[in-house]
């Protein structure tokens, strides 16, 4: 619970309209009274605090990835979504208040786009959202026009709907063997409904290939690399979203008036997979009929990117099935993270870029914030050891897109992510791009403007960001490279088994990739560092033994009311930290505002946890001053409390870590010949010779 000035009921912008029966697929829905129909809303939830957003995601609402210090933008499904902000005291303002009505105008739009358009400016000269099977027959056709650049492949799982999750590689003699190039690695539509981030996937794909031979950067980086694209990771959850997000149907039936005929709202704004009973498979083609057991599909399924192993069943991360957040049965449950799983751990990724929509951020590990403590390890994730080159690169990247660089865990707490698990198994630097401003799939043409730049930021865009990225996954500075002697035509294998931390354990994994060495019998292998980030050094604050300077107040507060006490800061302090406790099991909270010259108050912090978890505010450098500290009386029937406020410096240990090293092994007709330990640090060059491999 929150505040008691905070808590109002905010069901205003709740928007209904008659929804005709369609048939679609076989499916029909049935018409409804108006008062029975509830249109999917976005709207802009109030955080002000940490504790705010913490409690946000514990309501099972269909978070977005747009949100800022003090706001979280958020899909509201049913009316029982609004109940549980009122019921939270969360307020909030409704900025799209009927998410079909605009999907019908976006079709039109896009309609009339493609009717005005030959050929886009984009590589591929698209003017409209691909299809599933747009995807496919595209990646096929860059294949089938240039064998020596481009191949295709299948994941090894399929969906859970029976489909085949595919991808292209692409690179300089592509279909011959593994010569030790480093991997740059792109990635779409973890969460169905966010269409742009498989287009600028595949878009990227086509980018290359279309310029390579022509264009003497991107000749030079494909050259140097190998680039793997799967543009549609959640094929099952894209299709059904993409499907029906062609089928709503916007008509103006009374004279040019709002009135409106809607097709089905299906799963154009569904976000998860097509898991529909957890841990259990179900037969193919069942997932648009278990989807209509929640509104939208969005209830149902595992959200993918919380289902990777790093810090898996964390923060951010649902364990019931029904909240838009579920993090899986397990740790790589699902087949589509098991694919992705398979794949960087089979290759070396240098660098990682996975798509996403929307917010204009590109977000870095950790997911999770410093100061939380992981039950697995008992000590603060503190920040990732590459911080610095991690931030340097996502800064460079963002001031070609004009979006915030910025650590993912100041959007919210996140776990069980993307690159967080690559990242910290593999040491290949990852990111997440959070691609547009304000909408899942906007009209087509702002899908154009991100990719290629627009404005201030026209010839750059997230085409000039992903080739910084794909520099960076070349760059030997930025990883490891292994050199020597071998027999022509040997296997050379690096291989690593580890457990990879999960919130409150641990998972295996496994890193296992070859690469053959070529005719002259010289090798050349761009690797990623021996020892993993999770497990080197790192530096974690900590709150020092004794306060500085300590208050303590008690009282009582009647029902409903609320009770101050001013506290000064009267030195230059690392952290202030007000803490409020009570011997019942009721209800008390906390507001903590800073009192200004002219004698008005300025909310800074507060904390309004549920009925008897006790209240705690935390505020970083405090500002030297007074600061009134409110207690207010949300539901005790005793109401006798202490209030204590304390200052502290902190202080800035390192963890100490471990060192890792690589088994590599070099094989001849299938046999081990020759094994040796490698310890490689990131931007090292090591010589290894295996000619001893050539001699037995």
């Amino acid at each position: 619970m929150l505040p008691a000035l905070r808590r109002r009921t905010a069901l205003a912008g709740i928007s209904t309209a008659v929804l005709v029966g369609l048939t679609t697929a076989g499916l029909t829905v049935p018409a409804a009274a108006e008062d029975e129909v509830f249109r999917p809303q976005l709207v802009t939830v109030d955080t002000p605090t940490r504790e705010d957003k913490q409690l946000l995601q514990t309501l099972g609402l269909d978070l977005t990835e747009h949100a800022g210090h003090d706001y979280v933008e958020v899909v509201l499904h049913t009316p029982a979504d609004v109940a549980a902000l009122a019921a939270a005291g969360l307020g909030f303002d409704v900025r799209i208040p009927d998410l079909l009505a605009r999907e019908a105008e976006i079709n039109r739009l896009n309609a009339a786009y493609a009717a005005a358009t030959v050929s886009s400016p984009l590589p591929s000269g698209r003017d409209t959202y691909r299809t599933l099977d747009d995807y496919n027959a595209d990646m096929a056709a860059l294949a089938q026009d240039h064998p020596d650049l481009v191949k295709t492949f299948t994941l090894p799982h399929p969906s859970l709907d029976g489909r085949p999750i595919q991808g292209v590689e692409i690179g300089k003699d592509v279909t011959g063997p593994d010569r030790g190039l480093p991997v740059f690695l792109m990635l779409g539509v973890h969460h169905a409904r966010e269409w742009p981030s498989g287009e600028h996937a595949m878009e990227f794909a086509v980018d290359l290939v279309k310029n390579y031979g022509t264009d003497r950067r991107i000749t030079d980086l494909v050259d140097r690399s190998r680039v793997i694209v799967v543009p549609v990771v959640n094929v099952d959850g894209f299709e059904l979203s993409r499907t029906d997000g062609a089928l709503i149907d916007l008509r103006e039936t009374d004279g040019g008036g709002t009135a409106t005929i809607l097709g089905t709202p299906g799963n154009a704004y569904k976000r998860k997979n097509c898991r529909l009973v957890d841990g259990q498979d179900t037969p193919d083609g069942a997932c648009r009929a278990g989807s209509l057991t929640s509104p939208g599909g969005f209830g149902t399924g595992v959200d993918l990117n919380r289902n990777y192993g790093g810090y898996w069943g964390g923060p951010g991360a649902s364990d019931l099935f029904a909240d838009p957040t579920y993090r899986g049965a397990a740790a790589f449950s699902e087949p589509e993270t098991q694919n992705i799983r398979e794949l960087v751990s089979g290759r070396q990724v240098t660098t990682l870029i996975t798509n996403h929509t929307f917010s204009n951020l590109v977000l870095r590990p950790n997911g999770a914030a410093p100061d939380l403590v992981p039950g697995s390890e008992g000590i603060p994730l503190g920040d990732p050891f590459d911080e610095a080159a991690l931030k340097e690169l996502g800064d460079a990247m963002a001031a070609q897109n004009g979006y915030t660089s910025q650590h993912a865990w100041e959007l919210y707490d996140t776990t069980g992510s993307t690159e967080d698990w690559s990242y910290n198994a593999t040491g290949g630097f990852g990111y997440t791009f959070e691609i547009g401003p304000d909408e899942f799939h906007p009209p087509f043409p702002e899908v154009i403007d991100e990719y290629l730049g627009a404005g201030a930021y026209a010839g750059k865009g997230n085409r000039e960001a992903y080739l910084l990225a794909l520099e960076n996954a070349v760059n030997p500075e930025t990883h490891s490279v292994l050199t020597g002697k071998a027999p022509a035509g040997a296997t050379l294998r690096l291989r690593k088994t580890f457990a990879s931390p999960t919130w409150e354990g641990s998972i295996q994994d496994t890193l296992d990739t070859t690469m053959t060495v070529g005719p002259n019998g010289r090798y050349t292998w761009h690797v990623n560092p021996s020892t993993r980030p999770v497990v080197m050094d790192r530096q974690v604050e900590t709150v020092s033994g004794e306060p500085v300077q300590e208050q303590s107040w008690s009282g009582t507060t009647a029902p409903l009311q609320s009770t101050d006490q001013e506290f000064a800061v009267t030195q230059d302090v690392d952290l202030l930290e007000i803490t409020l406790d009570w011997p019942t099991p009721d209800d008390l909270d906390l507001e903590v505002y800073r009192k200004n010259t002219d004698g008005s108050l300025t909310q800074v912090g507060s904390s309004g946890n549920a009925v008897a978890e006790k209240e705690r505010v935390l505020l970083q450098d405090p500002a030297r001053g007074a600061y009134v500290l409110r207690v207010s009386n949300f539901a005790s029937v005793t109401p006798s409390w202490t209030l204590t406020a304390a200052l502290f410096q902190a202080e800035t240990s390192t963890v100490p870590g471990l060192v890792e090293a690589w088994t590599l092994t070099c094989e001849r007709d299938g046999r081990v010949v020759q094994r040796v330990p490698v310890v490689v640090d990131r931007g090292q060059q090591l010589r290894v010779d295996l000619t001893a491999c050539g001699r037995r």
